[in-house]
């Protein structure tokens, strides 16, 4: 029973007792935990008593004094973040050199430097900061080249936080990197123009390299007909002094010779598909009247 009693008592205190004791203890100024990133700015009676901006336990009465008792009744705290912020403001509208109406899309960072400024010296810190660089965007980056403003990202980043710097430490804003992110056309008909021509202009490339591809094939046929050309000719004018050379050849046999005229002479009669009639040796009348038939047949 002692055991159970004190076990459901040390739950209730660690529970309940505890966080109400530490409550009035921060109350009453005892102490305060500034996180990570944050910071505290005390003020009393419209004064500022204190910031603290290190991270961990901090005892404000070791920082205060008796004031420490008082301060969160009647004074105010104020729990500010430290970390790293970022924005992008999106379409700045400004005019090219040329007149092109174009829009910038521009990223930047910040970070609360000085607390008191930040909380004193603008009533609306942020706001005004995005005021400023928009501003400085459209009065730093009108009327440049248009080519200029399409490439040269970097040098219009830096001539923006240049300007936009100053003004914002006393704001109690640290400023940190400035990006030009996107660079358009804001006028929907010079847009579509701008297609127009694009189109257009892919369209002369495309049939120029179609143009330029089919002479160069026109060019290589050509060129590989002659040479077929010049090859056929010479074999067609070195078969003459082939042949020539081998009937010279054969000539020097009498016998070959006469049985090569005699194949040759019977192979184009066979080719010419004449009709043949067969008489019989030393028939004179018989060929004459056969000669006679056919000469007939033929009227």
């Amino acid at each position: 029973m002692n055991f159970l009693i004190a076990f459901i008592a040390t739950i209730i205190g660690c529970s309940i007792l505890v966080p109400v004791l530490l409550a009035v203890t921060r109350l009453f100024g005892v102490y305060t935990i500034v996180n990570e990133g944050h910071c505290k700015v005390y003020m009393l009676f419209g004064k500022v008593l204190t910031v603290l901006n290190e991270p961990g336990l901090h005892f404000l009465l070791g920082t205060l004094g008796p004031r420490a008792f008082i301060v969160n009744i009647l004074g105010k705290c104020y729990e500010l973040d430290l970390r790293l912020d970022q924005t992008y403001l999106r379409s700045q509208p400004v005019n090219s050199e040329e007149g092109a109406p174009m829009g910038i899309g521009i990223w930047y960072e910040m970070n609360i430097s000085d607390a008191t400024n930040y909380l004193f010296k603008n009533a609306d810190p942020r706001g005004s900061l995005a005021a400023n660089v928009s501003n400085s965007t459209v009065r730093c980056l009108s009327n440049l080249p248009l080519d200029k403003m399409l490439q040269d990202r970097h040098t219009m980043s830096q001539t923006v936080r240049e300007e936009v710097t100053p003004k914002s430490s006393e704001w109690g804003y640290n400023l940190g990197s400035v990006y030009i992110r996107k660079v358009h056309f804001r006028d929907d008909n010079m847009i579509k123009q701008i297609e127009e021509k694009v189109v257009n202009r892919l369209r002369q490339v495309t049939a120029a390299i179609k143009q330029a591809g089919a002479n160069q094939v026109s060019i290589i046929t050509s060129t590989a007909e002659r040479q077929a050309a010049i090859e056929f000719a010479k074999a067609a004018a070195m078969r003459p002094n082939i042949v020539g050379a081998a009937l010279q050849e054969i000539s020097k046999d009498k016998e070959v010779l006469d049985a090569l005229f005699q194949t040759i002479e019977t192979q184009n009669i066979v080719d010419s598909q004449a009709a043949i009639t067969l008489i019989p040796k030393n028939s004179q009348l018989l060929g004459e009247l056969v000669a006679a038939t056919q000469g007939a047949n033929r009227q």
